[in-house]
């Protein structure tokens, strides 16, 4: 668990790198420079930072459990493998790359930035009830918190998908501002921090 929330401090460090780029040129250009695309970077790689960071830790969570060192929950318990890797497991029962392998292959192509998706991978490792847990510890109420993660990862995705595009303005993105994906930022992180926290 602890390689997880390393390696998403280090990703928050590379964010907050472009954010302190984006101050410096900020301060030696004019406005004529448009500067904006660095901040919509950092708002999407610290998305990605959160979901990296489910990921891992729900494989890493979910290896601790297989070996013992973890209770197994419902989730896990439940969670589909190919009756090949469950023969791998079986013929080598010390062994857990079988399950590892599954975990990364089934995960894959699911990501885990909207809070109902969050909640769903934490299961596979905690049975807490995540967001009530999470709003304790950033002092926010939980559904408040989820919104807030909500509306972030909505503004990646205009990001990642179209373009920043506001369509009621051809040509026009949406506006961004540093102090907007700051706080993005330092809730990315609370959240990640709080995350860890309560699964520990």
């Amino acid at each position: 668990m602890q390689t997880a929330i390393d390696q998403f401090r280090l990703n928050i460090e590379r964010v907050r790198n472009l954010g302190t780029m984006y101050k410096v040129l900020r301060a030696q250009t004019t406005e004529v420079l448009d500067l904006s695309d660095i901040l919509r970077a950092e708002l999407a790689m610290s998305v990605s930072a959160l979901d990296h960071y489910i990921h891992e830790i729900a494989r890493l969570g979910m290896l601790e459990a297989y070996s013992g060192r973890r209770v197994q929950t419902q989730a896990f318990l439940r969670f589909q493998v190919t009756l090949e890797s469950a023969l791998q497991g079986i013929s080598a029962p010390a062994n857990d790359s079988w399950l590892e392998n599954q975990i990364r292959t089934r995960h894959s192509y699911q990501s885990f930035q909207h809070p109902d998706n969050i909640a769903n991978a934490i299961r596979l490792i905690s049975d807490v009830q995540l967001w009530d847990e999470i709003g304790k510890q950033i002092g926010m109420n939980s559904q408040d918190a989820k919104q807030e993660l909500i509306t972030i990862v909505n503004r990646r995705n205009k990001i990642a998908h179209e373009a920043d595009m506001d369509p009621s303005f051809p040509n026009k993105r949406w506006p961004i501002n540093d102090v907007m994906v700051d706080d993005a930022i330092n809730f990315i992180e609370q959240i990640a921090e709080a995350i860890y926290a309560v699964v520990l």
